[in-house]
């Protein structure tokens, strides 16, 4: 059974690091962003970070889309699987999680916020491009309704931006590095629930192997690095993990 050599891998291991994208938020309800049919980028096109810039009636598109699109991200629920790499974590025998995600899901398992590394920012909260100034989105949301818009920031007139990476934004340096440094560190890298196919994030798991770290994948669909992985898993993340991990 591919889940017990998976504990074996876990069992063996010094140092395991966690490497999630969207599939393990999928169990929540949170829907991915490619696969055919339901992605979400197969519903909306996904605004580009030079035409958030750019364009005010751009940034408002954004905003609209947040306020009055569909919100299951703001009530999910860490599922099984975020609830078993949390176990992992809080013993000691993984050292931290690099994510994809944006969803705050890690955290709300009950991982240190400093143990999760954020590659592609969050989306629970925004912050002034300018001076960094953070807003939290209820307060944004209450000036979208009263006025149809979001203002630039109080503070320096600056753009205001969800705290997430858009497409054609630099990649965040501070998570970058710690990603980098937490690879270099393992000795077991987990995938779960990434197509591996967004670069630079899906470096790190190549790069984890080449280092002569273990790499075990679990992912729905095939990825790229399946060839090079010691253990691939299509099955379930919050099955598997919860057998790894010991949660039911």
């Amino acid at each position: 059974m591919s889940a017990d050599t998976l504990r074996e891998l876990v069992d063996a291991a010094r140092r395991v690091v966690f490497f999630t994208g969207a599939g393990i938020s999928t169990e929540s309800g949170i829907p991915d962003f490619r696969s055919p049919g339901t992605g979400l980028w197969n519903k909306i096109k996904p605004i580009q970070f030079q035409d958030f810039i750019a364009s005010d009636s751009v940034r408002q598109e954004s905003w609209r889309r947040r306020f009055d699109g569909e919100r299951v991200m703001e009530t999910a629920l860490p599922n099984r699987g975020h609830v078993a790499v949390a176990r992992l974590v809080s013993s000691g025998k993984a050292s931290a999680v690099i994510t994809q995600n944006v969803d705050n899901l890690h955290q709300d398992s009950g991982i240190a916020p400093e143990q999760v590394i954020e590659l592609h920012g969050n989306a629970t909260y925004a912050h002034c491009l300018g001076c960094h100034t953070r807003y939290e989105l209820a307060d944004l949301e209450s000036e979208y309704r009263r006025l149809q818009r979001v203002e630039p920031c109080s503070r320096c007139g600056g753009i205001i931006k969800s705290a997430t990476i858009s497409f054609g934004q630099a990649m965040p340096e501070d998570a970058m590095r710690r990603a980098q440094e937490e690879t270099e560190a393992c000795d077991l890298m987990i995938v779960l629930g990434s197509s591996l196919v967004v670069y630079p994030a899906a470096g790190f798991p190549e790069y984890a192997k080449r280092l002569g770290a273990k790499l075990a994948i679990v992912n729905r669909e095939e990825t790229p690095l399946d060839d090079i992985a010691d253990l691939v898993v299509h099955d379930a993340i919050g099955v598997t993990m919860g057998y790894v991990a010991g949660v039911n």
